[in-house]
C-alpha cells in the first residue's frame, strides 16, 4: 500500500480495509482475512462477504470502530476492522 494517500480507494482499484474508510462511507464487504475464529465472530455479528456496511466512526489511535450492518450498529476492534476488505461505494 505504498503511496496510498488516504483517498477512499487505492490507486489500483482494489478493496480497502474497513479501518481506512472515512466515517459515513459505505461499501460492500468483499473479503475477510483471518482464521476461522475471526470469520465466525464477524459472521455472528452479520459481517460477511457481500454484505453492505457503513463506517459510523472510529476512535483516535486505533481504538474501536463502529459500523452499521443492516439495522444494527456494532463496535469491533481496530485489528479486526483491518481484516475486513471493503469495496467502497462510488461517490
Amino acid at each position: 500500500m505504498t503511496g496510498w494517500k488516504g483517498t477512499n480507494t487505492m490507486p489500483d482499484g482494489k478493496p480497502i480495509p474497513l479501518s481506512r474508510m472515512e466515517s459515513g462511507q459505505s461499501g460492500r464487504v468483499v473479503e475477510i482475512q483471518g482464521g476461522h475464529g475471526v470469520i465466525n465472530r464477524l459472521n455472528a455479528l452479520g459481517v460477511r462477504p457481500g454484505k453492505r456496511v457503513t463506517k459510523v466512526n472510529s476512535m483516535f489511535m486505533r481504538g474501536p470502530v463502529t459500523l452499521q450492518v443492516g439495522n444494527a450498529q456494532i463496535a469491533i476492534g481496530y485489528g479486526m476492522a483491518r481484516r475486513i476488505l471493503v469495496e467502497p461505494d462510488r461517490k
